[in-house]
Formats: structure tokens, C-alpha cells, sequence
């Protein structure tokens, strides 16, 4: 087995024969490995790695096998560690665990390897000998590590300061101010001043400079906090709980918790974080794709049984015909897809063969659809802007150079005048890149993804956070999203004679006669109604031989197992499962769970499969026959039963015949338990002479498929009523769904009645409205045409299988909606992925579910998802309310800076450059900040969402961005031309130009202050005051403007060529600023309909931006369905270029 075969696999081999002489020889550059001091244990990490990356059944008999293993590690497979653990007890040798003859270090022979030169980083420096000495497991961290991988060094602030200075516009910006500056010392030391003139000609280069250092700071800043936030919610994540078996009893830990020597649980649907060997199980099969390429299922074969076969190999045997299937190896980051079992850990952490991979990876965090469409507008006003900076400077240049001839300036003089035309020119850039928008995009996305968090919503993929905001609708599970997941059995039917509970009247009556028949309905009391009694009366009638039927059956057909919950003695596992078992240990006198397992003899095990509805278990009886056990869905059971126990107070079990009459009442029952929101799980069993039957003669590991070869002639136990009651909130938060235009759907395994009766009891199911409810079989028969036709109307799919779950959701798709699924299970996966947001299930969803989902209910609960809907509007609503601000003052800053510099006898805008980078910080940092930490307002469900074809930019959009623009653009050109005739100026007195430029500056200011106050909302709607007072953000923004602009005013003298204003202009700035308000509620009363009809006489170069083209939005979304999540990062755009491209995400910080 040395040589390298696909890992994923072991390929016959003609002659097979063992090597062990290769079998653990160090790869090169891997030989630290096998290096550690003073090592108590058998083996070093070196050795273990060589079980996988191949498998190697030669390394996995080198090392002694399970039984070397366990002594080697000081573990036992049954017991697993002591709790109590710190060092371990003396220290074992490699000749005394592997077999005879064995080279501890392959071709090296017993000499411990020599590095061989090559450097490999996936080797973590050595621990120190003292490392954590007398904690628990000193010993074990010391040498084979914790299950976690160190974190990625983060960059320093001055790392992310320089990363942030990287862009073009802060460079251009920067030659600008240092060009200024040394033409103003030269001006300051080296000129010609009059007496009593202030040397200041040096402050314009140093306020460009200072203004270049807080745009940097700011955005290092944000830069660092983000990150943090990040990782914090990337640790959330990745900790979770995993069950091992500590001291003899199983417990649940952090999977960071887990060591080399634990013995796991493996459990379908679990994601495996580690490494290990396969001790035993029943029906294991493993998923390995995502960790080898393997697309086949893999089935794992006990670690004895293999090392069996290789010693017989060894002894000079000939191998057996399967050694090529032969598979003990579990590997970390595959999926357990059936089975159960448990395995011997062997690698953790670094030592992985998944966190070796980890180690080295680094993915970038992709863009969402909002920041695609983002981009494009950015690039554009990006363009723009560069557009008519260079057409100014070229019409100034011209200007300049035209004046040439009658300009008897100094050298240095004509160069200032041609540097301040450089600087203006260069301002307008400044102006029109809007820098603002990927912060805006952060902001909004860090402060919802955080918010969220609180609200029970751990976003996973940020794309999610913005499209949950316009989803249509969400395909819900019942258990445990609307309902409690507390399942308590409420009701038993017991054979013919006993039951308890179940008496309500039925929220549900079929309503098909066929259904009636089927169900054993017809509209009056079954003919042979079971006696009902109280629970208690119901106990005492049971003999003991009915109770240990009753206690076996529920006992081994169960993978539930008792474990503490927040100090609280309960069973862990399936609630259903947990339902029986209490049941049984509350009301039946049952001994411990593991107890009655180990009791009964139990000979095969067949998994649950969704398909058939059922698992089963057969055990040896003590008269040497044997039972099979079976649990499922209760009509399905019901089918292939021919006979019922007779009476449950006998001492010895007695059987009868399942007449016609019986199967009527029975039907009756399951139909009254269902319709009373019950889950009806059936309980049966049949005796064999022996085992395997000979239906099923050559088969080892059974699956459903061929269990139903021998599923007839059943033996009918009871039928139990489950309850799960609705959460309290489920309610109220259908409701808002409605209020919201987002159709919810149910989507369950339980049979119609018990669909329809909860959907109805929630507010989801509305036949009066012309809702339809159908069953899975029935569903999934239906043409592709009649699928279209019915699935805007369904709303109740029961009854469904994984497979009907992904038709809905691709149906719908191909409708056009967005569409919300959740689930837990993970046969829930190909649709969670499918769907354009899936919510896993936080506690009861398997690690495979979580891994399709992009949202994690931490709380299970719909009412979350509703939150998370608010959230998202929230997101896209912040981005539009900063892009409506932003292109107002986009396009009246560059219109009046060109205007006014052309017509400028001087060459020099009404607003200079210092005044326009304070102008910038406003519109971009401050109103960020401001506008997107807005939180969801109550009536932000109030709107039908927006379909994946909307602008980003809608008419009501453009019609507030021009009506402001225009605005604005008349108040500072009337107050900037009309200084001398309308407000008194004498522009030839220097003071009172400067005083007319602060005005007309101080002005422009407050237009945008109070603009952004109007930007607030995006509807038609008048108040724009909704909310502010739950936003502290932005009253503290908005004091900082403020306050930042009076002292601009009074103290920025020279820096920014502005005077002190008296009282009558500080009123008439803010007067005329506070227009845009009513100006504001005037344009959102001119009808939608006129703007859209003026519009399309607009010819404005940007159709791409607002329209995104559907096959790039389904082939986006067709790459997203087909890569893992990505956990969440860093929001960038296009703007920043490469510092918003070296951003990345930290995937796998600790393997989870």
C-alpha cells in the first residue's frame, strides 16, 4: 500500500500484499513531524498523518490497529478519556503496540529522520514542554494539539492605513498638496509680503494634507473595526458542540474541546471535524466528496474486522476478495449520510488532514448583487466626474493661456495661478468619486449583519443579508420553525383495547370523500371506539410484559441518548425519539436508555429513510428467535399489519387478526390525531424462526429498500399522539409575512390533516382564498406546465420528500420569486443551497444544513426570519437613501464648481478646494454613517418587496435627486452671481468677496445638512422624522456636522479662505438651507407617473446600471448555488481598488 493511490478509494490490487516497510517513512519536508520530546505516547503526529493523504491499510496495520491504538493513545474504545486526566500514566513505546518487526519510521528503520531541507509551513512549531502543565490533558494538547487552528496574524492599523492610502484619488490629491506646500513656504519665507500681511501661504497644503489624513483614518478605522466584528462572528460559528464518550459516559463538548484519543459519535447528518478510525456502528456511510473527490458513498467497515483481514494477510493468507472495500478511515470535513456508529480520534486541529488544508487557504469575500450594481454606478460617476475635471481643467488651461500675453505676473506667481487650476480641476474629482458608497455598503451590511446576530440571525453569506429584504417568499418547515420542537406524547391508542388523551375535537376534517374513505371518515364516530382513560389509569392497566415490549421498541429503535442540558437530566436527539423515551421512562417505569440497549441483543439495525418513512431493529429473543422492531409513520405501518396485540393487561402477549373493522377504527384514530395538529407515529413488530430471513439471504447491512422485502405480515402496537405546540410568536409573524407581500408555505413530513390543521391554526393555510394543500406523491407527478399553474396557490405540501422540497423551490424560481427556504435535516441541503436564502436551524439543524444555509436561526424560530426580512430592507433602503444624497450633491457640486470656475476671473470655484474636501467628508463618511445605521422601521413591512429585475434607482429616486439638484443649483448660483445686486456685496472690497464666498459656502453646507434629513425617507410619505429617535447615530452625526461647520466658520480663517459671518447671514444660510425640506415634501406630492413620463426625454447614458440583465443574474446565482458558503467578510466595491481587493475573509480560523 505505499504506493500513492486517489484517496478517496482503495482500488483492487492483484496480489495484494502488505507493506510495512514503507508504510510510515516521513514524506519530505514532513519529518518535524515525527519529532516530539519526551513523548509519553506510542506515536507522533507524523505517525498518525500517515493513516490518510492516501489511506493506507499498510500505515493502519503498521500501527497495531484499533487494539495498538488504544494502548498506544491511553484510551479505550468503550470508556473513551477520563475526565480526570492530566498527564498520562508512564510512557509506551512503538515496539510495544505495533506489530513485530515493524520500522517505526518506515525506510529510516528505528532512527529518527534527519530533515530533509524542505521547508513545509503546514508544521506548527513545537510546544513547549511545560505547555499548560497541569491542566487537563497537558499531555495531549502538548503533543498532538487542540482542535483548532491558530489565527491568521490580522493586519496592523498601519497595514490597513497604507492598504487605505493605496488609491489614485488620495495620490493625485497628495502630489496636489505637496506641490502647494512647497510653493507656499517658498511663497511664506522666500516672497514679498506687505506690512502686516500674514504669512499663511503654506496652510492650504497643509489642510489638503490634513484632510487626506482623516479620509484615511476614518476608513483604517472602519477598516479595523469590521474586521473584528468579522471574526467574532466567524468564532460564533465555528464553535459548536459535538458528543464523545468521557469516563464511560457520553457528553456533549466544544468541537474545540475534542483530543486525540477521544471515541466520537457519528450520527447521519453530522459534519465530521476530525480524523479518526471507525470502532463500530450500524450502516455507516460517509460522504467524502468535499474532503477527496469521491463521489461515491463510502461504507466503513469496523477497525477489528479490517485489522482481522490484514493479519490473515500477514500470517501468509490469501486476501479476501473485498479488501479493496475495506474502509476504516473517517476523515474530517467529510459527511455522515446514514448510520450511526463511533470512531477513535486520531488527528485534531493543524494535524487534520482538513486543517492542513485550512491552513494554507485564503478566499476572497465576493460581491453581492447590490454591490454588482453598485460598482457599475460607481465606475460610471467615477468616469463622469474624471470627464468633466479634465474637460475644466482644459477649458481653464485655455483660458489661462489666452490671458498669457497680458499677464505681467512673477514666475512663481503665474505658477500658483496654474497649480490653483490643477487643484480646482482635481477638486471636481474628489467631488464626483463617490468614496462614500462602499462605506455606506459596510456600514449598512456590518451594523444589520451585527443587529441581526441579537435577533437570533448568524448571517453566513452577506449576499443573504441584502436579498432576504426582497424575498416573495419562504417555503417553511413545520417542527421547530413554527412550532415549539418540544414533543410531548399526548395520546396512545394501545391495540383494540386501551388508549388515553386524544379527545379534542379535530381543527381538521378532510374535506375529498375519497380522503374521508381513505381516512376512515364519514362524518360519524368510528363503529369500535377504543376505551379512553387518564394517563394514570391508562399506566396501571399495562402489564409488565406490555411495558417491556413498549420500552424495548421505543428504546432500540431510537438514536436519542440521556445527557445533560444545562444541568437537567433529558434525553438528546430526535425530539420525536425524545417524545417516546420520556414517555416511556416517566409513565412505564423504563430503565436508563443505554441500560435497556445493552439488554437486548441487537442484531441488525436498519437507518430511518425518508422514503419509506420508517427504521427498524431486530434483536435476538431470549427463546433464540428473533423481533424486528419497527417505528414510522403510522398509516404506512398500518398497511402491512394483518394482526394488533390483544389485550395489554395480559402477562403474556397475545396476538389477534386486524379485521376490516379494526383498520376502519384505526384510520379513524390516526385521522382524529392528526386533525388535531398530533404527529402520529405508529409502533409495530413480527417474529422470525431466524435471521436474516430467507428473503434477504446475502445481504449485510440492510437499507429500507431491502427491509421492505420483509416488512408485512406486522404485528400493531400502538399508535401514538405527539404534540408540538405552535410558538407564540408564529402568529403574529405570519401576519407581518402577509403585510410584507412575502407568501409563506409549509412544507412538512407529517401526513394533510395534520398540515393543513397547524397551517390553518398559524394563518398560512387560506382555502376560503383559493390556497391548496397536497401531498408529496401527488406533487411530484405533476407536469412541469400543471407545477406552474398550481405552486402560486400551494400553500401546504405534505407528506413531502427532499426531492419535492427542491421541485417547489426551482418552480418557483423559474416564477421569478425570491425564494426564502428553511430546514434542518440533511436531505434539506440540495434545496437549502437551491433556494436564494436558506435558514438552517441553529439547534436542531444537522452541520450538513448548516453548512448549505447562508442564514443560521440561532433560535429555530420563524419570528427570526421575519426579523431578518426587516433587516434586509433595511440594508437596501440605507444603500438607496446614501446613493439619493450622494448623486444630489454629486451633481450640484460638480455643476457649480465648473460653472463658477469657468466664469471666474480667476479661475477659482465658488467652493475652494479645502472647502470642497470638508464638503466631501460630509457627503461620504458623515452621511454614511448617519443614513446607513438606520434600523428597520415598523412600517418597513408595510411595502410589497422589490422582484430581482427592479432598478437599483427607481423613478421616485431620480425624481428627489434632480428636484434637489435643480434646487440647490438655483439658490448658490442666485446668491453666488447676485452677491452685488440682490445681497448688498461689494465685490471689489477684498473682505466683502471673501465675506460673499463664506456665505455662499456656509449655505451650500446646510443645504446638504438639511438634505440629508429629507433623504430619511424613500417613499411618497411626508414624515421624515419616523424613527429618529431610535437612531442615536444620527443625531450624534449630525452635532459633529454641525458643530464642525460653525467652527469651520470661526476658526478656519486662512485654511479655508472664509471670514466670520454675522447673525442676519447665519440666519438667511440656514433659511435658505432648510428649503430643501419643503421643497422636498413639494416634489414627493408631483405624481410618480408625470416623472416616469418625463424620463424617457432624459437621455441619460446609464441603462445598464439600473437593469441587470437576467442570465448574468441566474448564472450569478447558478455559481453561488454550486460554491460553500463563505463565512463573512469584508463588504467592498470597485472604488478602492486594491484595498478593497486584499480584504479577505479568514476561512477556517478554527475548524469547526
Amino acid at each position: 500500500m505505499a504506493d500513492h493511490e486517489p484517496q478517496g478509494s482503495q482500488p483492487k490490487r492483484e496480489g495484494f500484499k502488505l507493506n510495512v516497510n514503507d508504510a510510515l517513512t516521513p514524506d519530505p519536508g514532513k519529518e518535524g513531524l515525527f519529532k516530539v520530546e519526551k513523548n509519553p505516547f506510542a506515536y507522533t503526529p507524523g505517525h498518525l498523518a500517515k493513516l490518510l493523504n492516501p489511506k493506507s491499510l499498510d500505515a493502519f496495520y503498521a500501527l497495531g490497529g484499533l487494539e495498538g491504538l488504544e494502548k498506544g493513545l491511553h484510551t479505550n474504545r468503550d470508556t473513551g478519556l477520563s475526565t480526570d486526566e492530566k498527564n498520562v500514566d508512564g510512557p509506551i513505546a512503538f515496539k510495544e503496540v505495533a506489530p513485530p518487526g515493524t520500522p517505526q519510521y518506515g525506510q529510516h528503520g528505528d532512527n529518527e529522520p534527519f530533515a530533509s531541507g524542505k521547508y513545509d509551513a503546514s508544521i506548527p512549531e513545537p510546544l513547549p514542554l511545560d505547555h499548560k502543565a497541569g491542566s487537563n490533558y497537558a499531555d495531549r494538547r502538548r503533543v498532538f494539539r487542540e482542535n483548532r487552528l491558530p489565527e491568521k496574524k490580522s493586519k496592523t492599523l498601519l497595514q490597513l492605513a497604507w492598504t487605505t492610502y493605496n488609491d489614485k484619488v488620495l495620490i493625485l490629491l497628495t502630489i496636489a498638496a505637496v506641490v502647494s506646500l512647497a510653493l507656499g513656504l517658498y511663497q511664506t519665507f522666500g516672497g514679498k509680503h506687505e506690512p502686516g500681511e500674514a504669512k499663511v501661504e503654506w496652510v492650504e497644503g497643509v489642510a489638503i494634507m490634513v484632510a487626506i489624513i482623516i479620509v484615511v483614518l476614518v476608513g483604517t478605522l472602519n477598516d479595523w473595526q469590521m474586521e473584528r466584528q468579522f471574526n467574532q462572528l466567524n468564532k460564533k460559528h465555528n464553535d459548536r458542540t459535538v458528543k464523545v464518550i468521557r469516563s464511560g459516559k457520553s457528553v456533549e463538548i466544544s468541537v474545540f474541546d475534542v483530543m486525540v484519543g477521544d471515541v466520537m459519535h457519528l450520527f447521519a447528518g453530522d459534519l465530521i471535524p476530525v480524523d479518526g478510525i471507525f470502532i463500530s456502528g450500524h450502516g455507516v456511510k460517509c460522504d467524502e466528496s468535499s474532503a477527496t473527490g469521491e463521489s461515491d458513498l463510502l461504507k466503513k467497515t469496523p477497525a477489528d474486522q479490517v485489522f482481522a483481514a490484514l493479519k490473515d494477510i500477514a500470517d501468509g493468507k490469501p486476501p479476501r476478495e473485498d479488501i479493496h472495500k475495506l474502509d476504516p478511515f473517517i476523515i474530517s470535513g467529510s459527511k455522515v449520510n446514514e448510520g450511526t456508529g463511533t470512531f477513535l480520534v486520531t488527528a485534531v486541529g493543524v494535524y487534520s488532514s482538513h486543517g492542513q488544508i485550512s491552513m494554507a487557504m485564503q478566499t476572497e469575500q465576493e460581491d453581492t448583487p447590490l454591490q454588482q450594481k453598485l460598482n457599475m454606478l460607481a465606475d460610471w460617476i467615477a468616469k463622469f466626474g474624471g470627464g468633466a475635471a479634465l474637460i475644466l481643467f482644459i477649458v481653464l488651461f485655455i483660458k489661462f493661456c489666452v490671458q498669457l500675453p497680458h499677464n505681467h505676473e512673477s514666475a512663481d506667481q503665474k505658477g500658483q495661478t496654474f497649480l490653483r487650476l490643477f487643484i480646482t480641476s482635481v477638486t471636481v474629482v474628489v467631488v464626483a468619486v463617490p468614496e462614500g458608497l462602499p462605506l455606506a455598503v459596510t456600514l449598512a451590511l456590518a451594523f444589520a449583519t451585527t443587529r441581526m446576530m441579537k435577533d437570533n440571525n448568524l448571517v453566513r453569506v452577506l449576499k443573504a443579508c441584502e436579498t432576504m429584504g426582497n424575498a416573495t417568499t419562504v417555503c417553511s418547515d413545520k417542527t421547530g420553525t413554527l412550532t415549539q420542537n418540544k414533543m410531548t406524547v399526548v395520546a396512545t391508542t394501545l391495540g383494540k383495547s386501551l388508549s388515553f388523551g386524544g379527545t379534542d375535537k379535530p381543527l381538521e376534517e378532510p374535506d375529498s370523500e375519497p380522503e374521508k374513505v381513505k381516512n376512515g371518515v364519514n362524518g360519524s364516530e368510528a363503529p369500535n371506539a377504543v376505551p379512553n382513560m387518564p394517563v394514570a389509569d391508562f399506566t396501571r392497566e399495562l402489564s409488565m410484559a406490555t411495558k417491556k415490549l413498549l420500552n424495548q421498541a421505543n428504546a432500540v429503535n431510537s438514536t436519542a441518548f440521556e445527557g445533560d442540558d444545562d444541568g437537567e437530566k433529558t434525553f438528546i436527539g430526535s425530539k420525536t425519539e425524545v417524545a417516546l423515551l420520556t414517555f416511556c421512562r416517566d409513565h412505564l417505569g423504563a430503565a436508563p436508555v443505554e441500560e435497556e440497549r445493552k439488554n437486548a441483543d441487537i442484531v441488525q439495525v436498519v437507518p430511518f429513510d425518508s422514503k419509506y418513512k420508517l427504521m427498524a431493529t431486530v434483536v435476538r429473543l431470549p427463546n433464540a428467535r428473533f423481533r424486528a422492531y419497527v417505528k414510522g409513520a403510522s398509516e404506512i405501518l398500518l398497511e402491512q399489519c394483518n394482526t394488533v396485540i390483544a389485550n395489554p393487561n395480559e402477562d403474556e402477549l397475545r396476538t389477534v387478526e386486524l379485521t376490516d373493522a379494526d383498520r376502519n377504527m384505526f384510520l379513524h384514530t390516526i385521522s382524529s390525531y392528526a386533525g388535531q395538529t398530533l404527529r402520529t407515529i405508529g409502533s409495530s413488530y413480527r417474529d422470525f424462526d431466524n435471521w436474516p430471513p430467507p428473503e434477504l439471504d446475502g445481504h449485510g447491512d440492510l437499507t429500507a429498500d431491502e427491509f421492505a422485502k420483509v416488512h408485512h405480515d406486522m404485528t400493531l402496537v400502538a399508535i401514538f399522539g405527539i404534540k408540538d405546540p405552535l410558538r407564540p410568536q408564529v402568529i403574529g409573524a405570519i401576519k407581518d409575512c402577509n403585510r410584507a407581500g412575502v407568501y409563506v408555505r409549509m412544507v412538512t413530513g407529517d401526513n394533510l390533516l395534520t398540515g393543513k390543521a397547524i397551517a390553518k391554526e398559524c394563518g398560512i393555510y387560506k382555502p376560503e382564498e383559493g390556497g391548496v394543500a397536497m401531498e408529496g406523491p401527488a406533487f411530484r407527478r405533476l407536469s412541469p406546465e400543471k407545477l406552474k399553474e398550481v405552486v402560486p396557490r400551494l400553500q401546504v405540501l405534505a407528506r413531502s420528500s427532499p426531492d419535492d422540497k427542491r421541485i417547489l423551490v426551482r418552480t418557483l424560481k423559474e416564477l421569478g420569486e425570491t425564494v426564502a427556504v428553511t430546514g434542518d435535516g440533511t436531505n434539506d441541503a440540495p434545496a437549502l443551497k437551491m433556494a436564494d436564502i436558506g435558514f438552517a436551524m441553529g439547534i436542531a439543524g444537522t452541520e450538513v444544513a448548516k453548512e448549505a444555509a447562508s442564514i443560521i436561526l440561532m433560535d429555530d424560530n420563524f419570528a427570526s426570519i421575519v426579523k431578518g426580512i426587516s433587516w434586509g430592507r433595511a440594508v437596501n433602503d440605507a444603500v438607496k437613501k446614501f446613493l439619493q444624497f450622494q448623486l444630489t450633491v454629486n451633481i450640484t457640486a460638480v455643476a457649480l464648481t465648473f460653472i463658477s470656475a469657468v466664469s471666474n476671473d480667476e479661475e477659482q470655484s465658488v467652493l475652494n478646494a479645502v472647502q470642497l474636501l470638508w464638503v466631501n467628508l460630509i457627503m461620504d463618511t458623515f452621511a454614511a454613517l448617519a443614513l446607513a445605521t438606520d434600523p428597520p422601521s415598523h412600517t418597513v413591512l408595510d411595502r410589497k418587496p422589490d422582484r430581482k429585475s427592479a432598478p437599483l434607482i427607481t423613478i421616485r429616486m431620480w425624481k428627489m435627486i434632480i428636484g434637489q439638484a435643480i434646487a440647490q443649483l438655483a439658490i448658490t448660483l442666485c446668491i453666488y452671481f447676485g452677491g452685488r445686486s440682490l445681497l448688498g456685496y461689494n465685490m471689489s472690497d477684498p473682505t466683502e468677496s471673501k465675506r460673499h464666498s463664506t456665505f455662499v459656502f456656509n449655505t451650500f453646507v446646510w443645504l446638504q445638512i438639511f438634505n440629508e434629513l429629507n433623504n430619511r425617507r424613500l417613499d411618497n410619505k411626508l414624515n421624515i422624522f419616523e424613527g429618529i429617535t431610535h437612531n442615536y447615530f444620527f443625531w450624534i452625526i449630525n452635532a459633529i456636522m454641525i458643530g464642525g461647520q460653525v467652527l469651520i466658520i470661526f476658526v478656519g480663517g486662512e485654511a479655508f479662505k472664509i471670514t466670520r459671518l454675522n447673525g442676519k447671514e447665519w440666519g438667511m444660510s440656514i433659511g435658505l438651507g432648510a428649503i430643501s425640506i419643503p421643497w422636498g415634501a413639494l416634489i414627493r406630492k408631483f405624481p410618480d407617473r408625470w416623472a416616469e413620463a418625463m424620463m424617457p426625454h432624459v437621455h441619460l447614458p446609464m441603462p445598464k446600471i439600473f437593469k441587470r440583465k437576467k442570465k448574468e443574474g441566474e448564472d450569478a446565482e447558478k455559481q453561488q448555488m454550486d460554491r460553500p458558503p463563505l463565512p463573512p467578510g469584508r463588504v467592498h466595491t470597485g472604488l478602492r481598488g486594491q484595498r478593497a481587493r486584499v480584504h479577505s475573509s479568514r476561512l477556517g480560523r478554527s475548524w469547526s
